[in-house]
């Protein structure tokens, strides 16, 4: 088969969602230089239209939409504008993580609204056309706090273990119709996502000694995984977490 015939995502469109900036822009960005149409859904106009810009600028396609996945009301609010997509990638999240102890029901309420119920309903919304279609890609953005507990998991890591386990749901439900859902795993990435960790040299050195490749995550290693699990040559891959972490989950 060609390249094309394995990752070309020609006459694809795809669905970011936190897609203006860290993990989601990388992946809007790679979606796009792969051939995708790019929907960038954020909540900040001014850095969607940077990242549709970008794009453009590179000869790629892609739109934005303002997005507020906060409530169910939000989520459906963007099925809606979307329309029908081959891809789906949920990227937006919050990253609420007071000491146990304090963790208060609003704050855990808002913490799976936008992690977990979100990419639920855009699932709902947007799979089934997908599946009768024939086609469909669904990818999640999960973290080490779904599998092991350090700096506070918290409500954020069970937001992220519901997260795979919905992907492992979606799996079991479309496969067979084309459509397939897998979750991306980071270790410690530096993004606007965890300035709260980024803030401290002495845990960011840590988080890097615990690789086995020595250093922290970047956006942009996403990039090449995504492409993968949004093209044809991943069909046979599917209710997958996949570690892209440099070695810190077996280390």
């Amino acid at each position: 088969m060609s390249l094309q015939q394995l990752f070309g995502l020609d006459g694809r469109t795809a669905l970011v969602t936190g897609g203006s900036s860290g993990i989601g822009q990388a992946i809007a960005v790679a979606l796009a230089d792969a051939g995708a149409h790019v929907l960038v859904a954020a909540r900040t106009a001014a850095t969607i239209d940077a990242t549709v810009a970008a794009i453009r600028q590179a000869g790629g396609s892609a739109d934005g939409i303002v997005a507020d996945l906060s409530t169910r009301a939000g989520a459906h609010a963007l099925a809606d504008t979307a329309g029908d997509v081959d891809v789906l990638v949920n990227s937006a999240g919050i990253n609420l993580r007071p000491p146990m102890a304090d963790l208060d029901e609003d704050t855990w309420d808002a913490t799976m609204a936008v992690n977990l119920d979100a990419p639920f309903v855009l699932g709902q919304r947007l799979a089934p056309g997908m599946a009768a279609r024939g086609y469909g890609r669904i990818i999640g953005i999960s973290s080490q706090q779904a599998h092991r507990p350090f700096a506070a998991s918290g409500a954020y890591g069970v937001s992220k273990a519901g997260l795979e386990a919905l992907a492992r749901s979606q799996a079991e439900a479309w496969s067979g119709h084309g459509v397939t859902s897998n979750v991306l795993v980071p270790g410690f990435v530096r993004t606007p996502l965890n300035e709260r960790l980024g803030a401290d040299p002495a845990t960011v050195a840590a988080l890097a000694a615990r690789t086995l490749v020595g250093r922290n995550g970047l956006a942009s290693d996403f990039a090449a995984a995504a492409v993968f699990l949004a093209g044809p040559g991943s069909a046979y891959v599917t209710g997958q977490s996949i570690a892209i972490d440099g070695g810190f989950s077996v280390h």
